[in-house]
C-alpha cells in the first residue's frame, strides 16, 4: 500500500506535524474560495498540460499520416510492378531497334516492324522497370500513369490508322514501307 506524500515527508523529517496541518488547511481554504468564485486558482499547470497533450496529439496525427503515405506508396509500387509484369511484351532479339529519349539520353530497344508501328501510333508504350525498359499496351500504361507518371518513358498520342481521303491529291503516292527516317 502506498503512503501519501504528506506522510512520506513527515516520516523523512522534512516537515513537522504542525506544518503539515497548516498546509492542508491552506489548501482547503483555497479550494473553498475558488468554489465560491472569490479567487481564481492558478491553472497554469493544467493549461500547460492541456497544451502539451494537444501538441502530442497533433504530432501523433502527423506521424500517422506519414506512415499511411508510406504504406500507400508501397501499395502503388506493388500495383505498378504487377501491371508491368502481367502486361509486358516479350523481349525480342532482332537487329531492328527503336530509339527513344530517357532523361536526355538516347536509348534503344529491340523491336520488330509491328511493334515499331504500334509504338509510333501510340498503341504501345515504354516504361521503366527494374533498371530496364519494358514495352506494354496503352491501357496498362494509362493505369501506370495514374499511379506514377515518372515511370512512363514514352507514350505517344493515340493515332488511328489513317485511310487516304478521297480528295487527297497525294493519295496515289504512298510512302514505301522500307523507308527509314
Amino acid at each position: 500500500m502506498s503512503i501519501s506524500l504528506r506522510d512520506q515527508l513527515l516520516k523523512a523529517g522534512l516537515v513537522n506535524e504542525k506544518q503539515a496541518k497548516q498546509a492542508g488547511k491552506e489548501k482547503q481554504k483555497q479550494q473553498r474560495l475558488a468554489h465560491k468564485g472569490q479567487i481564481e486558482l492558478d491553472d497554469t499547470q493544467q493549461r500547460l498540460a492541456a497544451e502539451a497533450k494537444a501538441e502530442k496529439v497533433k504530432r501523433d496525427q502527423e506521424l500517422n499520416r506519414q506512415q499511411q503515405e508510406k504504406v500507400e506508396q508501397k501499395a502503388r509500387a506493388a500495383q505498378i510492378k504487377q501491371l508491368i509484369e502481367v502486361s509486358r511484351l516479350p523481349k525480342l532479339n532482332t537487329e531492328d531497334y527503336y530509339n527513344f529519349v530517357d532523361d536526355k539520353k538516347v536509348k534503344r530497344l529491340s523491336v520488330n516492324t509491328l511493334m515499331r508501328n504500334k509504338l509510333a501510333n501510340g498503341s504501345l508504350a515504354i516504361v521503366q522497370h527494374q533498371g530496364g525498359y519494358e514495352v506494354i499496351p496503352r491501357e496498362a500504361a494509362l493505369k501506370i500513369q495514374e499511379r506514377d507518371p515518372r515511370r512512363i518513358v514514352q507514350l505517344n498520342i493515340l493515332v488511328e490508322s489513317k485511310t487516304p481521303e478521297e480528295d487527297d491529291p497525294y493519295a496515289a503516292y504512298q510512302i514505301p514501307d522500307d523507308l527509314m527516317w
